[in-house]
């Protein structure tokens, strides 16, 4: 699944692209942002693949959001002015869709999106579970701990610190919660709040809005822009 947020300083710009949306496939849309600041907040926390940015905004030009984010995410431009065009596909953007953006043309920059970047998640998940692991540096300077993958319950992220939960045992590691998710297969991990990833193989139950592990009292909410991503992925499951 390919996470989205739409970054507009117009309300009425952003309805638009919700709706398409709505119409397609494999794309989540976890946020929109009238005020571009928060959403690099947003993209700086989480694993966001796609971005529909609007060029002229006041706090900060669409151009200058780009050049900020440094490549972490694919962006789609949107807007009414046609001259951005060139310095948009030099920032190496996926499509530059002007308003008023029409369905069919909205879905044909969409389908581009998909078509190049779920390749590059699915080359991220080619490896076994069961033979790889993450190296993480720990709290004693100069430790490296080797962590299998498929002993990951569950990490919980604490500001720059990360506390991975496996075998019951709890390791924190230097580094933030985002950072490690970009490293982890999407196969077999989801992000399920803005502090928690969990293993799928671990998850026993869902009831509503939490998830309840194997083995384990505890249970984690599941955040209201993750609920869908989360239902989609045990769809297939479902008897």
């Amino acid at each position: 699944m390919i996470n989205a947020i739409i970054i507009d300083d117009e309300k009425a710009a952003i309805d638009v692209i919700e709706f398409y949306l709505k119409q397609t496939l494999f794309i989540h849309h976890v946020g929109s942002f009238t005020n571009p600041l928060n959403a690099l907040q947003k993209v700086a926390e989480e694993k966001i693949d796609l971005i529909f940015l609007d060029i002229q905004m006041p706090e900060i030009s669409g151009m200058d959001f780009i050049k900020a984010i440094n490549g972490k995410s694919k962006v789609i431009l949107t807007t009414a002015y046609s001259e951005f065009a060139v310095e948009g596909f030099e920032l190496d953007v996926l499509d530059y869709l002007l308003k008023p953006i029409s369905l069919p043309r909205f879905l044909k920059a969409t389908q581009r999106a998909v078509n190049i970047i779920q390749p590059m998640q699915n080359s991220l998940s080619e490896t076994s579970i069961d033979d790889d692991f993450i190296l993480v540096k720990t709290e004693q300077k100069g430790k490296l701990l080797k962590i299998m993958l498929n002993e990951i319950d569950y990490i919980e992220g604490m500001k720059n610190y990360v506390s991975i939960v496996h075998q019951h045992q709890k390791t924190l590691a230097l580094l933030n919660l985002k950072d490690l998710e970009t490293r982890l297969p999407s196969k077999y991990f989801m992000r399920i709040h803005k502090s928690y990833i969990v293993s799928l193989a671990a998850i026993r139950m869902i009831e509503q809005d939490e998830v309840f592990l194997k083995d384990y009292k505890e249970n984690i909410y599941v955040g209201e822009s993750y609920k869908k991503q989360l239902m989609e992925t045990f769809k297939n499951k479902m008897i």
